[in-house]
């Protein structure tokens, strides 16, 4: 039983997609420890040596590449659903 429409199925469908392949991409950088990403790390603005720098900016990039690739997951499950509601859409209108 379809609890959406066609559109926003289809819609649903579509950011799903793009939604998986950006947050694994942006993961997959965090996880490499992109220099580019650093601006967004969770981490303080002064340290009293390299090394605690070093820690921290490690456990931060580790941090948002789990959190980006778990909601990718968040965004895997999504597009199961919105894949079904558009599969029921087009079966109910044959």
């Amino acid at each position: 039983m379809p609890f959406c429409g066609p559109k926003l199925s289809l819609c649903g469908v579509i950011i799903s997609v793009w939604g998986i392949v950006q947050l694994v991409l942006m993961g997959f950088f965090y996880y490499m420890h992109a220099v580019a990403l650093v601006e967004d790390l969770p981490i303080d603005e002064h340290y009293d040596s390299a090394h605690d720098f070093y820690v921290a900016a490690e456990k931060g990039y580790n941090l948002n590449a789990y959190n980006c690739w778990i909601a990718a997951c968040l965004y895997v499950f999504t597009l199961i659903v919105s894949g079904h509601q558009f599969y029921m859409n087009s079966r109910t209108s044959l």
